[in-house]
């Protein structure tokens, strides 16, 4: 404060022709002292000293005071003047409290608010990824608001306090022990530290009696750069420390200045006498204290030499706030004496000298901006400082990054790219972390009564995915996509249908094409033989019509096969249904015949010319034509579509037809069963006809298979997931058509080839004739 009041009275572009004068008190940590002395001030009952010899012209009158130091006599003293509007700017008092000026309208800094020192704090605990930490305060308006801040803002970024203790160091024992105990109990192995010097000073000494080392420790201003706090620190509990500073800066001359003081020569050298008698451990002849054991003071002893908190420089920041302050109150000043007039002409207001040093904005001769915001707060400029041991024991206070609080949010915190010292000299970024990170493909269950940082990793159920760290909850894949092993992503669904390059669809077309050869083996049979009775006592015309049906029966099985498409799905069904009815018409037909025939042999009988050839076609053809019409009414009003089943198999895609409308296929099997039921029946009827080869007994084994194949079918497919189901269909297809096939024509076959001498008319109509075909 000298200095910077010395170099303005030496100015002659700085307040010309007026001279600052200073009155220095030392209210010793007591707020009801510096109240007191503040009250005195306000009211003008103490003298200021002047710079020179020469006395002031008019009776002193303070313009503005400098200090406190701590932030509880700063709130107590600015209430005081607050209504004379007397400017009191601090150096060092960061609460954010301090920042209200509906309370405090008189109080201005040069050191930035707590509110942007805690935001810092957390960030930087965010950064190195403790979100477990514990947190200790000075019990007072800085520890207690701080760290309210600090706590606050952790929340946000998802940081947890495992604990949170404050105390005083007027506190009893018994009060930092059990703090001690709650460090020794706690799982979290960062500690925020929201203390004054003081404070940590005492908190270290108590823990080294209990070695509680191996703790990284993040520090504020206030003793994070401390060289006494470091100097203290013998066990080394603080090694490694991380946390903001004052940004280091310089001012010429300063240091000079400050080791060139002499005790006998210096404006208020009461002081400046017990100083130096403190630092060399002597006496002046003049000073009421001296003892007769202690050396004679000289006023000339060297102080480059010695070591000591006064000749410490790295509270240098400190200094240059209250150097800017001064510098502060002096541009105010100079602004309002614009008219160079002397000082017993002008009447100062300190309304009016606080509104002036609120707008002034100007440059330290090193070229540093000075102003204050409108909560009276400079710029928010942060050096993140780290503790690096050497090997002599000596703390070096490193420079590892910035933090600007003006910046955009994701550029304020600036680490370089130093080497790191963490606690017990490790390298390693300490891991501080109530519960693991949670990897991808799991996800966040808080654990029952515990903060949230605190909680369990539960992997993804089936289908559903994360695919970042720490993720709370999981997202269910897009239904044609299913999660992998890991789960942390989504991959394409298999998408199954029958297709002719598996085992089962290669079998299933073999038989079809078996079964069509077959059928093709036996019409060339019969087309060979046509002539022969029992080709010709068949009725030829309709065996040629089933053979025919029965190799489409054959090739429609191919259609269930391949993937589904928009035609194939809608020719599947109408084929199948045609082609059966068909082929069902013509055994009915045939099994009519047979019924007819025997009636016509009776005495009086013309029933055959009722059921000719004629008539045999139009009843086929009646038959099949009303299984189009439903097919074609099935088509027109909601015809069958290839779909995406999503339901049956979790982890796959069935590539299935739907059938559009259920009525409409339940309408074609069921007319198919109407027709193979009356079929069933009448050959049933006509079995024990007397016949060498009654071709109803053929006919009734055939249809009863036929119909089993298809009353088990049902059940079968209703049952049987994804291209099962299409299976089975198959399967009834080539087991109900190879049934007729072979139950009505393979006789007849055998007859042909193998046993020709039966194939005569007499056989065909002779009574005594075996009756085994």
């Amino acid at each position: 404060m000298l200095f910077a009041i010395e170099e303005i009275n030496n100015s002659s572009d700085l307040l010309p022709g007026i001279s600052l004068g200073y009155k220095i008190y030392d209210v010793c940590g007591s707020i009801a002292r510096g109240v007191r002395v503040t009250l005195a001030l306000a009211n003008g009952n103490e003298e200021l000293s002047a710079p020179s010899q020469e006395p002031c012209t008019r009776p002193a009158q303070v313009q503005a005071i400098m200090g406190e130091t701590s932030s509880s006599p700063c709130m107590a003293i600015a209430t005081v003047i607050g209504p004379f509007s007397i400017p009191l700017i601090s150096h060092f008092a960061t609460c954010a409290c301090l920042s209200d000026k509906t309370k405090y309208p008189s109080f201005l800094r040069t050191i930035p608010s707590d509110y942007y020192q805690s935001r810092a704090l957390a960030q930087l605990v965010k950064h190195f990824g403790w979100t477990w930490v514990g947190a200790i305060r000075t019990n007072d308006d800085y520890g207690n608001n701080g760290m309210a801040t600090f706590t606050e803002t952790a929340q946000q970024l998802g940081i947890c306090l495992e604990y949170s203790v404050s105390f005083f160091r007027t506190d009893p024992p018994d009060k930092i022990q059990k703090i001690i105990d709650i460090i020794k109990a706690s799982t979290s192995k960062v500690i925020v530290a929201f203390l004054s010097h003081m404070d940590i000073d005492m908190l270290i000494h108590e823990m080294s009696h209990h070695n509680l080392t191996g703790y990284q420790w993040v520090g504020t201003e206030a003793w994070i750069s401390d060289s006494q706090t470091a100097a203290m620190d013998k066990h080394h509990i603080l090694d490694g420390a991380i946390g903001l500073s004052i940004p280091k800066a310089h001012v010429s001359g300063m240091r000079e200045f400050i080791l060139d003081v002499k005790p006998l020569n210096t404006s208020g050298n009461e002081m400046f006498t017990e100083l130096w008698e403190t630092l060399f451990s002597c006496k002046f002849k003049q000073s009421k204290s001296s003892a007769e054991n202690q050396r004679e003071c000289t006023g000339h002893e060297d102080l480059t030499g010695v070591q000591n908190s006064f000749t410490d420089m790295s509270l240098m920041p400190i200094f240059i706030n209250v150097y800017k302050g001064v510098y502060a109150v002096a541009h105010a000043l100079h602004s309002m004496f614009s008219c160079n007039k002397t000082c017993n002409k002008m009447q100062l207001d300190p309304y009016t000298i606080l509104q002036h040093i609120k707008r002034i904005h100007f440059k330290t001769k090193e070229g540093e901006e000075v102003y204050f915001n409108e909560n009276g707060d400079p710029a928010a400029k942060y050096e993140i400082i780290n503790w690096q041991p050497t090997e002599n024991g000596i703390v070096d206070f490193v420079s590892v990054g910035l933090y600007d609080a003006s910046l955009p949010a994701d550029k304020q915190l600036n680490l370089q790219n130093k080497s790191l010292i963490w606690a017990q000299n490790s390298q390693q970024v300490p891991v501080s972390v109530c519960s693991v990170k949670c990897p991808p493909g799991t996800r966040k269950v808080l654990q029952k009564g515990k903060p949230v940082c605190c909680y369990d990793c539960l992997t993804c159920a089936e289908g559903e995915i994360s695919n970042i760290t720490d993720s709370i909850t999981c997202v269910r894949c897009h239904p044609e996509f299913w999660s992998n092993e890991r789960r942390d992503a989504c991959v394409k669904k298999e998408k199954e249908f029958l297709s002719y390059e598996e085992i089962m669809g290669a079998l299933l077309t073999a038989a079809s094409l078996l079964g069509t050869c077959i059928t093709t083996v036996v019409a060339f049979i019969f087309f060979r033989y046509r002539k022969s009775p029992i080709v010709r006592a068949n009725n030829s015309e309709l065996s040629f019509l089933l053979l025919f049906s029965l190799t489409l029966c054959f090739l429609c099985s191919l259609t269930f096969i391949g993937r589904p498409s928009e035609w194939s799905c809608m020719l599947r069904h109408t084929a199948f249904g045609i082609t059966f009815v068909l082929c069902i018409s013509c055994v009915l037909g045939k099994t009519i015949v047979v019924l007819m025939a025997f009636r016509a042999t009776l005495p009086g009988s013309d029933v055959m010319k009722w059921f000719g050839p004629a008539q045999q076609r139009l009843s086929v053809l009646g038959f099949t034509l009303i299984q189009v019409i439903i097919c074609i009414l099935w088509l027109t009003i909601s015809p069958p579509f290839p779909f995406k089943n999503f339901k049956d198999f979790k982890d796959k895609i069935i590539l299935e037809c739907a059938l559009g409308s259920a009525v409409g296929f339940w309408a074609v099997l069921g007319y198919i069963g109407l027709l193979a039921m009356f079929c069933f029946i009448l050959a049933f009827l006509a079995r024990k006809l007397p016949d060498n080869f009654n071709e109803a007994k053929f006919i009734t084994f055939s249809m009863l298979i036929f119909c089993a194949v298809w009353i088990t079918f049902i059940p079968a497919y209703v049952s049987s997931p994804g291209k099962f189901s299409v299976a089975v269909e198959i399967f009834a297809i080539l087991a109900s058509s190879f049934g007729l096939l072979i139950c009505i024509f393979a006789p007849k076959c055998y007859i042909i080839l193998l046993k020709p001498e039966k194939n005569t008319k007499k056989n065909m109509m002779g009574k005594g004739a075996p009756k085994s075909f």
